[in-house]
């Protein structure tokens, strides 16, 4: 007897079972495609001639292709097959839909709530656009209960893991009659069934035509941006009739372009849900920076700026474009409180640095633009060395400054974008979070 919650909306390789499956609602697909005699992986979507490669093959007995976007997760070969069920999907608890949530929505929660309700039901596309802190996971609830009422599976990708982790006990909590999948490289859940599935972009290869109902966060963050076979994932893991929510405070030019237009749907929140304006970042000009630091020396107005905030407590997050010049600044900055660290990507102890941050255990933290997004720090001040970089871009200054002010009790903060020289994207940051504040005034979200 086939598990039909095994096989449903999954894309599985053949060669990975342990049984030889036998139903008339599975069907078996090639792994990789020719047109024009150029490959494409049908699990992945993977196109670029150089993420292909041959091997001997022992079950073909030749040099077989093989897709290499997508090895991680089981070589997908020119013999392999796919296996995709078409029959019923299982059923899901009664009380699967039942939300357990006593918060309240604000006004601008309440107006994108209604709308992301209404795209589910009528199966449409919809952006919301809300500004970092507006509780986007909140304006979300209405609409999983209302898809998880109806029968219909719920994914929510985002680009990072971290936020997986972040996401799932909370929609666990206020979904108790069902078992939340959480999914993400080495996720214990990956063959679990799920109503209601949390998970990274990545792991959407391996489904197939699965959900009624796909939300994709952070849709501007890298990887997601830069990557077209993540997109494919998104497109094929969700069924031919089905909703698409985009998350996201801060959209491409092109994004906004088609939102003012009228050509995308949008809804927007221009508050947070505290009713409290976004903090306005500060631009200060820095002088040559990196000289100084190469000099071990900080710049006589960054070290005036870090000093105040030492001397009353108070916590700050000061972001450098590349870990290199962070390196050389962090025993500099240490002569200040020897407390101070600093994080990247690569760093192993990320996640306890940021959690000492929370429990103000330590007083500043150095970083990389890998803490611009999914962090809160109470009562935070946020400082930027070398504004000027190319590295960051509008949207990177926008999340980063999104960092302060996030709190009911704290909802203001000093952002200063410290520069050797003014640039573009840190004018448009700046417009773009007062372009929002006027929104919100206007439509009476914000107080005073």
């Amino acid at each position: 007897m086939i598990d039909s919650s095994y096989f449903s909306g999954r894309d599985l390789l053949r060669d990975s079972l342990s049984f030889s499956p036998d139903s008339p609602h599975l069907t078996f697909h090639p792994g990789i495609t020719f047109t024009h005699q150029k490959p494409r992986c049908e699990r992945c979507g993977n196109q670029q001639v150089h993420l292909f490669a041959s091997f001997p093959c022992s079950r073909c007995q030749k040099e077989c292709l093989y897709c290499r976007n997508c090895i991680m997760m089981g070589r997908v070969a020119e013999c392999s097959e796919l296996v995709r069920w078409t029959g019923p999907i299982p059923d899901h608890p009664v009380s699967a839909g039942e939300l357990h949530w006593k918060g309240q929505l604000s006004d601008g929660q309440q107006a994108a709530s209604d709308a992301v309700v209404l795209a589910i039901e009528s199966q449409n596309e919809l952006l919301v656009w809300a500004v970092c802190g507006a509780g986007k996971t909140e304006v979300l609830f209405h609409g999983i209960a209302a898809a998880l009422k109806a029968n219909q599976r719920v994914c929510l990708a985002t680009p990072r893991t971290d936020v997986v982790l972040e996401l799932a006990p909370r929609l666990q909590e206020v979904f108790p009659h069902l078992e939340v999948a959480a999914l993400y490289g080495g996720s214990p859940d990956r063959d679990k069934y799920s109503p209601l599935v949390i998970t990274t972009t990545h792991q959407l290869f391996r489904y197939h035509q699965a959900f009624d109902v796909m939300v994709v966060d952070e849709v501007d963050a890298f990887p997601y941006t830069l990557d077209p076979t993540l997109h494919y994932a998104v497109k094929k893991s969700r069924k031919p009739s089905s909703a698409l929510i985009y998350l996201t405070a801060t959209p491409s030019l092109e994004w906004q372009e088609e939102c003012q237009s009228g050509k995308r749907n949008v809804v927007t929140i221009p508050a947070r849900f505290h009713r409290h304006p976004l903090p306005v970042p500060e631009m200060q000009w820095i002088g040559r920076w990196k000289k100084a630091i190469d000099k071990g020396k900080l710049p006589a107005v960054l070290e005036k700026w870090v000093s105040e905030r030492l001397a009353i407590k108070k916590p700050v997050l000061v972001f450098f474009p590349h870990i290199e010049t962070m390196e050389k600044a962090l025993p500099i900055f240490q002569t200040l409180d020897p407390r101070i660290q600093s994080v990247h990507s690569e760093d192993p102890d990320r996640k306890e640095k940021v959690n000492q941050m929370r429990k103000q255990e330590m007083p500043l933290l150095l970083t990389t633009t890998i803490l611009e997004r999914g962090v809160t720090i109470t009562n935070v001040d946020v400082a930027v060395v070398g504004a000027e970089d190319d590295t960051f871009t509008e949207s990177a200054l926008v999340q980063i400054s999104g960092r302060a002010g996030r709190k009911a009790d704290f909802p203001d903060g000093n952002i200063t974008f410290f520069h050797f020289g003014r640039t573009n994207a840190m004018l448009q940051a700046i417009s773009h979070i007062e372009r929002m504040n006027k929104q919100g005034r206007e439509r009476r979200l914000i107080d005073g």
